[in-house]
């Protein structure tokens, strides 16, 4: 296992930043959050068309770069650092692996292209919590089809997807018993959604309701029941995937912590010359050369596949949140007062920090999760 970055993936991640510190600025982050969509859709056509990020870690036979998780990881860290507004999150790291795992040929040729080419933005509604426990919907059969039934809260980027990945269950099941996984376009008569008010402004949740949804059999993704442990790998990749962005934008909220420390005079000295104010960031420093770490391991089994990929990924996660936020709430005690104000970027990331230490489950969800599989 490498956990060296080649010279490829090094230079990814040099034309990433290069092309986001055009194209997702402090004022071009502002703009996209203001937006309907919550993203620029010139910028995403751009990174879909121009520098083929959508297609990095899809299968070449289905329109995609053929790269692997280690190079997602890469972009997504660029990607934390700068704040991107877009839909990579749930349509490249969360739909498109569901799509992969499910192993149904029908549903990834009608779909995987679109993805990587950015003609269609796909989203993945496993239910409100994370676990099987967590899906509502309900799928009756009806003739040769389905149709679908219930509601999905804070479905990411739901009320701009083109598709939804929906998880529903056979009435009466419980658990990962009888769920199943179907493909949605969002045009589907039946299907609503509403976006949601949240803290993170930077990334938009709506909640999903389908009302007798009637789905033909080709729109089921893989095998009828099998669903969940499709939906489960795919939100470990997820996991993963944010654990990376987590670790970008953590070193940002260090480096903008340190470049303030430096300017900001009190007492007739810069303020990182207290003591307090340099152990403050070597803290910070710690946090994100940790994380780092965690991120990267992650993103290594999961580019090699094993047993250990959901460990790893509640591991990844749970300490790549923590650490995202404790940098953002440091960097702006740094920071003072000003620090929330509109015009500096330390209370954005504190925002998102807060809003993806929930998502995906929290912390203490996957410290349980981990106990549980290696029986504490």
């Amino acid at each position: 296992m490498q956990l060296v970055f080649t010279e490829e993936q090094e230079e990814l991640r040099r034309a990433a930043r290069a092309f986001l510190q055009d194209h997702s600025s402090s004022e071009q982050v502002r703009a996209a959050m203001a937006s309907d969509l919550g993203w620029d859709a010139e910028t995403w056509k751009r990174i879909a068309t121009e520098l083929g990020w959508t297609g990095v870690a899809i299968p070449e036979e289905h329109g995609g770069a053929g790269l692997g998780f280690v190079e997602l990881a890469a972009l997504l860290e660029e990607m934390g650092e700068a704040l991107l507004c877009a839909p990579f999150l749930s349509s490249v790291c969360m739909a498109a692996p569901a799509l992969l795992a499910a192993g149904d040929c029908a549903a990834a040729r009608e779909w995987l292209p679109a993805i990587a080419e950015g003609r269609a933005v796909a989203t993945l509604a496993a239910g409100d919590r994370f676990g099987a426990d967590g899906v509502t919907t309900v799928a009756r059969r009806s003739g040769d089809g389905f149709v679908l039934t219930g509601e999905s809260r804070f479905v990411l980027d739901g009320h701009g997807a083109d598709l939804l990945l929906v998880a529903a269950r056979r009435e009466g099941s419980r658990g990962a018993e009888g769920v199943s996984l179907f493909a949605v376009p969002a045009t589907e008569t039946g299907v609503e959604r509403r976006a949601l008010p949240t803290m993170d402004q930077t990334r938009r949740f709506a909640a999903v309701s389908l009302r007798d949804v009637r789905s033909a059999a080709p729109s089921l993704v893989g095998a009828e029941g099998q669903g969940w442990p499709i939906v489960s790998h795919a939100l470990d990749l997820a996991a993963i995937a944010l654990a990376a962005e987590q670790v970008g934008g953590a070193q940002r909220c260090l480096d903008l912590a340190v470049a303030y420390a430096k300017e900001r005079v009190q007492f007739g000295r810069a303020i990182g010359s207290f003591q307090a104010i340099k152990h403050k960031c070597a803290d910070m420093m710690t946090a994100v050369e940790s994380s780092r770490s965690a991120a990267y391991y992650a993103a290594c089994v999961a580019a090699e596949g094993g047993d250990e990929l959901g460990k790893v990924a509640s591991l990844a996660k749970a300490w790549c949140s923590e650490s995202y936020f404790r940098c953002a709430a440091d960097a702006l005690q740094i920071h003072g007062g000003v620090g929330f104000t509109w015009e500096y970027d330390v209370h954005l990331h504190l925002k998102r920090a807060r809003s993806m230490e929930a998502f995906l489950g929290s912390p203490a969800r996957h410290r349980e999760r981990i106990a549980a599989e290696i029986g504490l």
